[in-house]
């Protein structure tokens, strides 16, 4: 399988399946609204989605390796498009979350799925190229869909949802058309002969390695959740201006991931690229700090986010290059972590912004600089491990 000719295809695939999940982002609690939804009831209507991701990930990772990588994107794909139209059509607040519950269910699928992929059709030496490719598909979807929404949620609350589905349909199309399967019949054979649980790849040091994914995505979540409200108060900044802030720093971390993530890791290696993005993001962090207006707020919030843009393709290749459970367990159990950081990281930011305006972007710098730290006890570890295993 030639991947110059997967890549363009893979990528076309995921930016139309963020594009369609963007979609109905700022919709949804319009429509959570409009059925008689409170704030609290929203809140757990955006959690559950999270929640069913946190478990139901490492789960559909574990099948992909089985019996390959696309089916198991198809039935991702096809979930989300379930999910958008029962939305689409809900008429009160239970059917919402009936339809984000099998939303996350199935659609955890996808990126795990995705992952595993890449690292099926790319080298060790260009892995870290591949995710990045991904990474930006990815981030470009997410600020194009939310924009698409927007527009057409003006004619009606519900013409997004059915957008978004329909584009779900198309892109499932695309996949049985198109994509080829990546994970050959004697690969699977041989996981499906491996009794051990997918677990087995959360042991050791890597173990080092999902706990740092984990505090990215956490204080990740606690800007974003926070960053609006700190933005209107220190900078006066509009809820349109934060839209454009916000595209920007997408279009910063895209740029990253899509050219300038492989070339680095190629050149330093993983590690040395997983290191810069910490630094970068807890320099950011400090950064928001100071923002005074529309173009510092964008430019402190885009070098936040190239430093994430770093960090989650070079994670990805380091682990699929570092473990032998196979490539779909390890990337859904990464995905998990992901989940579990998006949960936790928009409460606890609130309550610390609760206490003081700038505390989230401050905790942030702290857990980016101990990321950096646990990184160092990682590649120590690491090396331990190889000597012991030379002799």
């Amino acid at each position: 399988m030639e991947t110059k000719k997967v890549l363009p295809v893979l990528f076309l695939v995921m930016f139309l399946v963020m594009v369609g999940f963007g979609i109905i982002i700022p919709v949804i609690p319009f429509l959570a609204e409009k059925v008689g939804g409170s704030p609290t009831e929203l809140g757990l209507l955006m959690a559950v989605y999270s929640l069913m991701q946190l478990f139901f990930a490492p789960i559909w990772g574990r099948i992909s390796d089985r019996v390959g990588r696309k089916p198991v994107m198809m039935i991702g794909i096809a979930g989300l498009a379930l999910s958008f139209f029962i939305m689409a059509l809900a008429d009160s607040l239970w059917v919402l979350f009936v339809a984000r519950i099998v939303g996350g269910v199935l659609s955890s699928a996808n990126m795990p799925t995705a992952m595993a992929y890449v690292a099926d059709i790319t080298t060790p030496e260009d892995r870290g190229k591949g995710m990045g490719i991904l990474g930006a598909a990815t981030g470009l979807g997410f600020i194009f869909g939310p924009a698409i929404g927007g527009i057409f949620s003006k004619t009606s609350l519900n013409l997004p949802f059915y957008i978004a589905a329909i584009s779900s349909l198309i892109t499932l199309l695309l996949v049985m058309v198109l994509l080829k399967e990546s994970h050959s019949v004697e690969k699977r054979a041989q996981i499906s002969k491996n009794k051990e649980s997918m677990w087995k790849a959360f042991k050791g040091p890597l173990t080092i390695m999902f706990t740092l994914q984990l505090i990215v995505t956490f204080s990740m979540a606690g800007l974003e959740t926070t960053f609006a409200y700190f933005a209107a108060k220190k900078a006066d900044i509009s809820l349109v201006q934060l839209g454009y802030i916000f595209m920007i720093m997408g279009f910063g971390s895209a740029i990253v991931q899509g050219g300038l993530v492989g070339r680095l890791t190629k050149k330093y290696g993983e590690g040395m690229v997983i290191q810069l993005g910490l630094i970068l993001s807890a320099v950011g962090f400090i950064l928001i700090l100071f923002s005074s207006g529309f173009w510092t707020s964008a430019f402190f919030l885009t070098i936040f986010g190239a430093g994430n843009g770093f960090i989650r393709p070079a994670m990805s290749a380091l682990l699929t290059k570092s473990s032998a459970t196979g490539h779909g367990s390890i990337t859904g159990l990464l995905s998990s972590f992901d989940s579990f950081g998006r949960i936790a990281g928009p409460p606890i930011g609130g309550w610390f912004f609760s206490i003081s305006i700038g505390l989230p972007f401050i905790a942030g710098a702290i857990l980016s600089v101990f990321a950096v730290l646990l990184f160092q006890i990682y590649h120590a570890r690491t090396q331990t491990k190889e000597v012991q295993a030379s002799h």
